[in-house]
């Protein structure tokens, strides 16, 4: 995650509290597949803290998956975030929800994510200076 990503994904966690895990693997490389890392992981009910690996047991937990960038809102991330939801469920959690956090909305695609479910968060650059 870059320098631009983890601001805005700790941001976000720090107002919804649980466990984030960053760079969580929701699939490992392996013949035939690359891996897929979410940008963030939120694991809701757990004590507030960053978790120091990249995977955990989320079986029958209520969780966030979240993906972030630093630009617009566009296809690719929200590709990313629905998607995310669908590499998650094979963990068994009790709830998915799913976020994309980006550094500008777009009107268009906004309308497209909440009809797929996937909430969209808007941080401005300015809003680093704010929270660090």
């Amino acid at each position: 995650m870059s320098r631009h990503e983890t601001w805005r994904t700790r941001k976000y966690w720090e107002s919804n509290g649980g466990l984030l895990i960053e760079e969580f693997f929701a699939v490992r490389r392996a013949d035939g597949q690359g891996k897929r890392c979410l940008d963030g992981l939120i694991v809701l009910g757990e004590e507030k803290g960053i978790h120091k690996g990249t995977s955990f047991d989320i079986k029958g937990k209520d969780v966030i998956v979240i993906q972030t960038k630093k630009n617009r809102l566009g296809m690719y991330l929200l590709g990313q975030a629905y998607f995310s939801k669908f590499l998650i469920e094979k963990f068994e959690p009790k709830s998915i929800r799913t976020v994309a956090i980006c550094g500008k909305g777009d009107t268009v695609l906004e309308k497209i994510a909440e009809m797929h479910g996937v909430e969209v968060v808007v941080m401005s650059d300015e809003e680093e200076r704010i929270f660090n």
